[in-house]
């Protein structure tokens, strides 16, 4: 119940606020909006005028005090009676003053005093006149009569506006004959004679009244509007667009409840003072309306944005967003805060470059933070790493355990934390393993100097033959070459890369890889350089003579048959080879049982 009613509780509570100071002079009306400082330094300096004048908001702001005020000699100073003709000319302008009134309480409006031009030269983008100044409307049976203010000179020279006469002239004279629905007759005499302000006490006690019937017609409306979205769409909305429909019902109400309640006040004949009043309120709660409407967005979408990452188990994102929902209200409520300060008049334009100033300062002294806020949005929208990845940041191996908004935590091999600012991590060279899709398997091989050439061919075609053949290795690209001479060494390059992204899978097939090809080795007669300055005093036994024998009886049957597998493999051997090896090896305890 709370929940329901407590957009009407803000909008009583904002008018009551509006209504406590009730004022006695057009600068003390609460409708009195800011000045412009840069706009007062680009215009001449005139003296104040007695009346408020200078502007059309002093203007029609003291003509409604005057009205107030029940002084119609004074309500007459802010007329433009010089240009009138016919009859009009002789009407006296006290006269003319109450004609306005009354036509405005029963049939018209005035704009809120926050929409009210404060500046000396008008509104420029109204398509009118630079002259002329319209601040509201009243409407007859037949027409429309526009309420317009007219800049004059004044006696000092300077600016002074007028209630037009081109809205006085089209006045009716009698303006008992206007047909409207005036609250006067819904209201006991003792309401009526009785006065507050200029206005019959019964005025205020019916416009109090229309703010709890406006907001509980407003929560009518909208819940069985809410009702028959969910009740037809039940099957075919999904949970989100049910969330916006959620987020959209209370500023909904608040703006209709705003919206019936000045509808409903013009058609009932309130007076067009009490109307004034109660008009700053409601664009602040209209504004409200607005601020609630995106606050309550900025959740719905931070949700949708949190669900994902959660099923992602991304940390890392996840924190992003709820750094970004916590920045976007503290803007919204910013915002909201210097809009509504600059409708209750007050001028927010220094307050704001102090803000600047202040801002620039305090980056200024936490440059650090700035910089690792900035690091840590980078590491989360490029995202080179992630949570659970194992990778290296400078000279730091090892697992990404958490991504926050300040560091990032690395669990070593060691099995340390490692905590690195975002700022220096994002700056550093990143290398990530955990995305590669296949593992480099680059061995270097050294041979006795004692290899004969025809060995080194069987090595090489056997070992080439061996990568072709194994089911876990690329045969694209497969190099076995002999790379050269070294100091104590006959060395052969290898270069392959196997189909796993797990490093242990990988130790495992290159622990088969290396021994099949110590196999090889042994095979050719040959063996393995042992970069050593031992003096052996042994009688060496030399190499095998007949495996090189056999070794170099192989290679010349190659060359016999034109199957001498160099400098390249032929695609048709490649193809033969490719799977012919059993992996795992016979024997192995990762065979399948039968």
């Amino acid at each position: 119940m709370r929940t329901k009613f407590q957009g009407f509780f803000l909008i009583t509570y904002l008018i009551l606020f509006i209504l406590t100071p009730l004022p006695a002079t057009p600068q003390s009306l609460p409708l009195m909006g800011r000045q412009d400082n840069t706009e007062e330094e680009r215009q001449p300096s005139y003296p104040p005028d007695e009346l408020n004048r200078r502007t059309p908001r002093g203007a029609i702001l003291g003509y409604l005090d005057a009205m107030s005020n029940e002084d119609y000699e004074k309500a007459a100073r802010y007329l433009d009676t010089s240009d009138l003709d016919g009859n009009l000319r002789n009407t006296p302008g006290t006269e003319l003053a109450r004609r306005l009134q009354v036509l405005l309480d029963q049939n018209g409006k005035i704009e809120p005093g926050a929409l009210l031009s404060d500046q000396s030269s008008g509104q420029y983008n109204d398509n009118l006149a630079a002259n002329l100044d319209q601040v509201g409307t009243i409407h007859l049976e037949n027409t429309s009569i526009p309420v317009l203010v007219e800049q004059t000179t004044g006696k000092e020279g300077g600016p002074v506006w007028l209630i037009s006469s081109t809205t006085l002239q089209q006045l009716p004279e009698d303006v008992g004959k206007v047909s409207a629905i005036s609250v006067n007759r819904l209201l006991p005499d003792r309401f009526i004679i009785n006065k507050w302000g200029g206005v019959p006490v019964g005025h205020w006690l019916v416009m109090v009244a229309l703010i709890f019937a406006s907001y509980m017609l407003a929560l009518l409306i909208t819940a069985i509007v809410v009702y028959l979205i969910k009740l037809l769409g039940r099957k075919r909305m999904s949970d989100r667009a049910l969330r916006l429909v959620n987020a959209f019902a209370i500023p909904i109400r608040i703006y209709m409840a705003v919206w019936i309640l000045i509808w409903s006040a013009q058609r009932l004949g309130i007076s067009i003072i009490v109307r004034q009043y109660f008009s700053q309120a409601t664009v602040i709660v209209a504004w409200i309306a607005i601020l609630i409407l995106v606050w309550r967005l900025i959740d719905v979408f931070s949700s949708f944005g949190e669900r994902r990452m959660t099923k992602r188990n991304n940390m890392g994102g996840l924190s992003a967003i709820m750094f970004f929902r916590r920045g976007f209200k503290f803007l919204l409520i910013a915002v909201g805060i210097i809009t509504i300060l600059d409708t209750f008049g007050f001028d927010v334009t220094t307050g704001i470059a102090a803000l600047g100033i202040g801002g620039i300062a305090l980056a200024l002294g936490a440059q650090k933070s700035v910089e690792n806020l900035v690091g840590s949005l980078t590491v989360i929208f490029d995202q080179p790493v992630r949570v659970g990845d194992f990778c290296k940041v400078g000279d730091t191996v090892g697992t990404v355990e958490k991504i926050g908004m300040r560091s990032t935590r690395i669990r070593t091999l060691g099995r340390t934390i490692v905590t690195i600012p975002n700022g220096d991590f994002s700056a550093q060279r990143i290398e990530n393993y955990a995305h590669r899709d296949r593992i480099l398997f680059n061995p270097t091989i050294s041979l006795r100097y004692e290899t004969s050439p025809d060995q080194m061919r069987y090595i090489l075609v056997e070992i080439r033959s061996l990568l072709y053949a194994h089911p876990r290795v690329d045969p694209d690209p497969a190099r076995v070459r002999f790379l050269g001479f070294g100091a104590d060494s006959l060395n052969v390059g290898i270069h392959a890369y196997v189909f796993t992204q797990d490093f242990n899978d990988f130790l495992e097939i290159q622990e088969d890889l290396n021994l099949r090809i110590a196999d090889i080795v042994q095979a050719s007669g040959t063996g393995f350089a042992f970069p050593s300055q031992t003096l052996y005093m042994a009688r060496d036994t030399g190499l095998s003579e007949e495996r090189t024998k056999a070794a170099e009886a192989r290679v010349k049957e190659w060359k016999e048959k034109g199957e001498m597998q160099l400098p390249k493999f032929d695609p048709e051997r490649v193809e033969e080879l490719r799977g012919s090896i059993q992996y795992p090896p016979l024997g192995s305890s990762s065979q399948p049982k039968e």
